[in-house]
């Protein structure tokens, strides 16, 4: 006998869902039912608290065989289609491993990590941006697959909106925004060809039971790895205003990650920026017409390690 639907997702956990757009309003107004459908046809039993994060519901499951398992389901889109072409490439080299899924219902059966567990939680900040690096290097050593985004197409789009966006801000803001723009048009022309996670932050690392730490959550492009670094080097000190290390800790981390994934110095600042001037241009899209404080201070942070270099 199925499970009623509320007993598999409570209401509270779909709450949040239901105030966004048309599209994930829909979604959470049918995904109980995929998750019925879903447990059925994989064979799987709930178990345990059903939670959400920012892109969807997470139902931990057990398997006909016993083995613990996590059914995730998310909106159908083109995001989640990446996800499971990244995945499947992967292999669980690095990162959670993909069991099954349903890329037309936003279904998939991964692995059971330790979900109260994340890199977050460990206090030597060296030890844990080495964990990063160790993943980051073993994530982009996997060649790209077919029919995924292209860090040369998120380029060019950026290039192209920064001017409209850079009419918003303040001088001050204006030329920080139009320095990124000339440093990333000037790698623009090698986008890179591996495979990236495009958002590795302390957040999304996870303690497991195969290995020690495996990466979540990708949002697979393929890029240079430079590209890479910065959900890591913003990780844990932009939220906490007492933070007053926040400098010297962003210039450790860039340091740390480029020397384990043996990356230019140049480039990957380069490719640090660009990620900086995408999320301001998505933030001026969201009505903020200003850099943030955090974007200002991983730039200073990147001009310290440049003049530091030519010492």
């Amino acid at each position: 006998m199925r499970p009623e639907q509320s007993s598999v997702i409570p209401v509270e956990v779909l709450r949040g869902f239901r105030s966004r757009d048309d599209t994930t309003r829909e979604w959470a107004a049918q995904v109980s039912a995929v998750a019925l459908d879903l447990l059925q046809r994989w064979e799987l039993r709930p178990e345990g608290t059903v939670r959400s994060g920012e892109a969807g519901v997470f139902i931990p499951v057990r398997r006909a065989d016993g083995t613990p398992a996590a059914l995730k389901l998310q909106v159908p889109c083109a995001e989640t289609t990446a996800a499971i072409i990244g995945l499947t490439r992967w292999q669980g080299a690095g990162i959670v491993r993909l069991l099954d899924s349903d890329a037309d219902r936003g279904g998939m059966l991964l692995e059971r990590l330790q979900g109260d567990r994340a890199l977050e939680t460990v206090e030597d900040d060296d030890a844990a941006v080495r964990v990063v690096g160790g993943l980051l290097a073993r994530l982009h050593a996997v060649a790209a697959p077919d029919g995924l985004p292209r860090l040369a197409t998120v380029t060019a789009e950026m290039i192209d909106d920064a001017p409209a966006a850079a009419r918003v801000l303040d001088d001050d803001g204006r030329s920080r925004l139009d320095r990124w723009v000339d440093t990333v048009s000037a790698v623009a022309d090698d986008t890179g060809d591996r495979l990236l996670h495009w958002d590795l932050h302390y957040g999304n690392v996870l303690a497991a039971d195969r290995e020690p730490w495996l990466a979540i959550d990708p949002e697979p492009l393929v890029g240079d790895p430079g590209f890479d670094l910065w959900p890591a080097l913003d990780s844990g000190w932009s939220d906490d205003p007492t933070r007053t290390d926040a400098l010297r800790l962003v210039r450790r981390r860039f340091d740390i990650l480029t020397e384990m994934l043996e990356l230019d110095r140049h480039r990957a600042a380069a490719w640090t920026r660009a990620r900086l001037l995408q999320n301001t241009l998505w933030d001026i899209e969201d009505g903020q017409p200003a850099i943030s404080a955090a974007a200002k201070l991983v730039d200073d942070a990147l001009l310290a390690a440049h003049s530091s270099d030519m010492r």
